[in-house]
């Protein structure tokens, strides 16, 4: 079965626009990855100030494939580099990354 990789990322309220502006601009850089089968960024509505990125991938070997190609290349300086080649600030000021084996799965059923 898949895997999950959930991404908490703490984001300060000022910073919601520009973390969600930067996702909205990277859609498609991840789906075309071998092994993909998911992603999901989701908002905070109330308690907590923590954006979750939810990814599935077919296995871990697929999940570290791209993290060690596309992802990392996409965070060294290239996309979203500014003027200059700088990267800009961060919007995220902490980072935790959970992993999952999913064990069991539904879906709705078929009318």
């Amino acid at each position: 079965m898949s895997i999950v990789k959930i991404n908490a990322l703490t984001v300060p309220a000022e910073q919601r626009e520009v973390l969600e502006r930067r996702f909205a601009s990277r859609a498609g850089s991840v789906e075309g990855s071998d092994g993909f089968e998911w992603f999901e960024l989701l908002r905070p509505v109330e308690g907590t100030d923590q954006y979750l990125v939810y990814t599935r991938w077919r296995s871990e070997e697929d999940f570290q494939a791209w993290m060690e190609g596309p992802m990392k290349a996409a965070h060294q300086g290239g996309a979203g580099a500014g003027a200059g080649g700088e990267r800009p600030k961060p919007a995220a000021t902490d980072s935790t990354v959970w992993s999952f084996e999913v064990v069991q799965q539904a879906a709705p059923k078929q009318a």
